[in-house]
């Protein structure tokens, strides 16, 4: 029998901006940047593969103030192995946030071709895509977060955005060979080469809150890179949403995929890592994860999947195996790929989840539900958790406890969170 469960709202970072294109334009003044691009120039604009909160808008924007200035701008795709490596896969990957030739009114170059423009010290080759290796000018267009493989003092931001997203697969295969060593020492040492020897006018450091909204907007000059993303990761890791409690039986996770996270479950939301030889995060400590959907915008990619230990047929189903296999041996964590056990539906998982928990008492089981790895701030607490969690400051319980509701199929409607009375 499972236990009863409330929703919840809990209180993260909010800071916001307010006008996200006038913030832009700010930016881009304050650098002088229409000093740098001159008419008639052709200038790239990167556009990853991560959900960033009003993607579409950020590089519309950025190509608005490109052609204001009189140049051509264009868009590439930079996201390493993802979209299975292809350059249509990509493309497509793009159209699922809203990143179209439309909706840029710019077009959209994508390739997986590379040139290789030097070397790291250590002899690494570094690639850099043709399309913007022929460019006068290029943007790169990053979110600065934590990492969710390492910690180091450049995480997942601008330098990795140019390593492994203008270097493309190619790049991305020979950094992840040398497994997290290559993330933590060599992503920093490429994109040096690269800003050395390509025309890099500036990047665009998004940072956001702990509800996935753009909290601060920075534009760094290329030979500012290696001293200002240190700087903005650690005003990253102060914003990062986590969840209420440091210990939980078992959560179950509505949807996973990489428009959530590259990882298809955010690792630090889940306190899981899984890499051979890497220690696992420190908090949270959850007993299980039971994964229930795979998001439609990750088009068949289930990387992240191994980082749950029970999940539906549904998922199976959705896994475009090519697909996600490149992505995974791309990475080289392979625990991540690995298929947990699939049951009929949602009830069945969670069931079995439960049942492997070792409790006399069903409904004493400490269980949260969230929507995904990105919505935190509504989620679905179990009954022994509610008395603490009430009680705990920037908390505010939305409902009653009640039963989890199964339709005919024994799916719970993964937005119940939403739709619940007292919830909007």
């Amino acid at each position: 029998m499972l236990p009863r469960f409330a929703i919840i709202k809990q209180q993260l970072p909010n800071q916001t901006v307010q006008n996200i294109p006038e913030e832009i334009r700010k930016e881009f003044a304050r650098i002088q940047l229409n000093d740098k691009v001159q008419s008639g120039m052709r200038i790239a604009i990167t556009a990853g593969s991560r959900g960033i909160y009003k993607i579409p808008l950020i590089l519309r924007t950025v190509v608005d103030e490109i052609k204001a200035c009189g140049a051509e701008p264009f868009v590439i795709p930079a996201m390493g192995s993802h979209g299975g490596a292809t350059a249509e896969g990509q493309v497509e990957f793009l159209r699922g946030l809203g990143i179209t030739e439309e909706s840029m009114d710019a077009p959209i170059l994508a390739t997986m071709d590379v040139v290789e423009i030097g070397s790291t010290s250590g002899g690494l080759p570094v690639f850099l895509d043709v399309h913007a290796a022929k460019a006068d000018g290029i943007i790169v267009v990053g979110r600065v977060k934590p990492h969710t493989d390492f910690r180091g003092p450049i995480e997942s931001g601008l330098h990795k955005m140019i390593a492994i997203g203008l270097g493309k697969h190619k790049q991305a295969l020979a950094i992840h060979t040398y497994g997290i060593r290559g993330l933590r020492e060599l992503v920093p040492q490429v994109a040096q080469v690269t800003l050395n020897k390509a025309p890099i006018l500036c990047g665009l450091a998004l940072l956001e809150n702990g509800y996935d909204e753009t909290a601060h907007i920075e534009a760094v000059l290329p030979v500012d890179f290696a001293v200002r993303e240190p700087e903005l990761l650690r005003i990253a890791h102060q914003m990062l949403p986590k969840l209420p409690v440091n210990e939980l039986d078992l959560l179950i996770v509505g949807e996973i995929g990489k428009n959530f996270s590259g990882t298809g479950m955010d690792t630090n939301i889940i306190g899981r890592v899984k890499i051979y030889g890497e220690p696992e995060f420190s908090n949270p400590k959850i007993q299980y994860i039971v994964a229930l959907r795979l998001s439609e915008a990750a088009h068949g990619n289930a990387l992240g999947i191994g980082l749950a230990d029970f999940t539906t047929e549904r998922v199976m189903h959705g896994i475009d195996y090519p697909v996600m296999r490149e992505n995974v041996v791309t990475s080289s964590f392979i625990d991540r790929g690995k298929i947990p056990m699939a049951f009929p539906n949602d009830q069945a998982s969670i069931a079995a989840a439960q049942r492997c928990l070792w409790q006399e008492n069903p409904r004493s089981a400490r269980m949260m539900y969230i929507p995904n790895t990105l919505e935190i701030s509504k989620i679905a607490v179990s009954e022994s958790l509610l008395p603490m969690l009430s009680t705990q400051p920037g908390i505010e319980v939305l409902t009653p406890l009640q039963e989890l509701a199964f339709d005919q199929e024994g799916n719970l409607d993964i937005n119940f969170i939403h739709i619940a009375p007292g919830t909007s």
